[in-house]
């Protein structure tokens, strides 16, 4: 069993002032994307290593990773983002100190601002058309709504679930392209450390909307490869994630439902009744004991919910029919979805507390509250929880956890540096990235997306790439070949 993979996350962008005016969001990311535009005479551009780097509206820099056709080169990919938008940023704030601004940019991967602005982390997964689309997403949606107790990214939010579960125009000004993320969390008031803030702007379960009415699963159909043979699942409800193995476990653990629902294995129906209200409640429940009433009436705790799709991954992995690209990365994903489990079921969480986000900043707040005697609502709360998700050098936490050994690495420096460079040797990437290596080396005009690349010649010569699993093609290479070439077959 074979799938196409695919991450695509939206990074925040902040500012700390010193002694010269502030910058905005918009004068930050210009700084930022100055060396993308010098190198692509755009700002959105396809990367050498096979992946997508954009500025997108409300200035949220985003990186789409190559396509991949195994779990590990997508989390070499995902790193690899973080590594580029680290760069571009150092670059940003030597181009700020050059023109005499004395402020510090700062680079977030997390999915809401100060203003309470929600930005996303989206999940591509490649599914055959010929499956019923109305089908799998009935099957998907339950465990999606449920999977953020295993690899929700953590929160300090409202106790109470709005009862409006409507879309409503947000009393803060939302930046353009933002998501009002619900009601403000209050500066003092009666808060708790739940899983997910994000749950909260999600408004539908299956929709083709993507930021008024956010849905779980996005339901446009953009399958960038061959329409008759293949459908995108985008999934927008994930929290993006600092640590590798929650990443891991958050992609592995989805896509092996969509393996059991591809493979035609009998799974009874666990349709929820109202999956939007019990998506906020899960988000407010670190036990997992929450009680989901499903369509047919049953009740079931999101720990037993999750166990019954754990049960029937488990029976695939063991036969080998998976698309995680190896079995010893399918036992792995299956492994620590029952650890995750079973410390939540157990209240000891200290097997997984280097693994999991949630678990990881959980353990950091409660520690500085014991220390401190201050309650969430206090200011350096939503600071701590700020610098874990803060990628700039210096100031971010993450990477000083890592560095000190006080959480799994998940993804080697080197394999890191190699997807910053390269793309997935196994998949059409690997053309796409030969091509846009080879005709900027040449100093061409090209166009690129996910299924084209076009010379901008007088021949407007053109290959189409319609098979994402193809890492190799005769044309693509025929065109690579002929780049030293004018048109008129001269060299140039």
């Amino acid at each position: 069993m074979k799938r196409i993979f695919g991450l695509e996350t939206e990074y925040g962008i902040a500012y700390t002032q010193r002694e010269g005016r502030r910058l905005g969001p918009e004068e930050i990311a210009r700084y930022l994307f100055r060396p993308v535009v010098e190198w692509g005479r755009s700002s959105n551009v396809f990367l050498p290593n096979g992946a997508r780097l954009y500025l997108d509206v409300g200035s949220h820099p985003e990186y789409a990773t190559a396509e991949c056709d195994a779990l590990p080169d997508l989390l070499a990919q995902d790193a690899a983002g973080d590594a580029i938008m680290v760069d571009l940023l150092a670059r940003a704030q030597a181009a700020m100190a050059e023109d005499g601004i004395d402020g510090t940019a700062h680079l977030v991967k997390n999915n809401t601002d100060s203003a309470g602005n929600s930005y996303g982390s989206h999940e591509n997964l490649l599914v055959r058309r010929s499956m019923d689309f109305s089908h799998l997403t009935s099957v998907l949606l339950p465990f999606l709504v449920a999977r953020q107790l295993m690899v929700g990214a953590g929160a300090v939010i409202p106790r109470t679930v709005s009862t409006d579960l409507r879309p409503a125009d947000s009393n803060r000004a939302a930046a353009p392209g933002s998501t009002p993320a619900g009601p403000a969390v209050p500066a003092t008031g009666d808060l708790v450390y739940g899983l997910s803030a994000r749950s909260d702007v999600m408004w539908e379960g299956v929709s083709s909307a993507t930021t008024r009415s956010r849905p779980i699963i996005n339901a446009r159909d953009e399958p960038h490869a061959d329409a008759a043979q293949y459908r995108r699942l985008h999934v927008i409800v994930g929290d993006s994630s600092m640590s590798r193995t929650t990443t891991e476990l958050k992609v592995g653990s989805a896509a092996l439902v969509l393996d059991l629902i591809e493979s035609g294995a009998a799974i009874r129906d666990l349709g929820l009744r109202n999956p939007i209200r019990d998506i906020r409640h899960i988000a407010r429940d670190v036990t997992g004991r929450h009680v989901l009433e499903l369509a047919s009436g049953e009740r079931l705790t999101v720990i037993e919910l999750l166990s019954i799709y754990l049960e029937r991954a488990r029976a695939l992995v063991e036969r080998g029919d998976h698309s995680l690209g190896s079995d010893a990365t399918a036992a792995r994903v299956v492994d620590r979805w029952a650890r995750v489990l079973a410390a939540v079921e157990s209240g000891d969480l200290s097997g997984i507390d280097t693994e999991i986000d949630w678990v990881i900043k959980k353990t950091l707040v409660e520690r500085y509250l014991e220390r401190s005697e201050v309650g969430l609502a206090d200011p350096r709360i939503a600071r701590l929880d700020f610098a874990y998700h803060d990628l700039t050098p210096g100031s971010g936490m993450f990477a000083r956890l890592e560095e000190a050994g006080l959480v799994a690495r998940g993804v080697e420096p080197a394999a890191v540096q190699r997807a910053v460079e390269e793309p997935p040797a196994t998949t059409r990437a690997a053309v796409r990235g030969r091509f846009v290596a080879a005709a900027h080396a040449a100093r061409r005009d090209f166009t690129v997306d996910w299924v084209h690349l076009r010379l901008n010649d007088q021949l407007q010569r053109a290959v189409v790439l319609k098979d994402p699993f193809a890492a190799q093609s005769d044309s693509a290479d025929a065109l690579i070949s002929g780049l030293g070439e004018a048109p008129g077959g001269h060299s140039v």
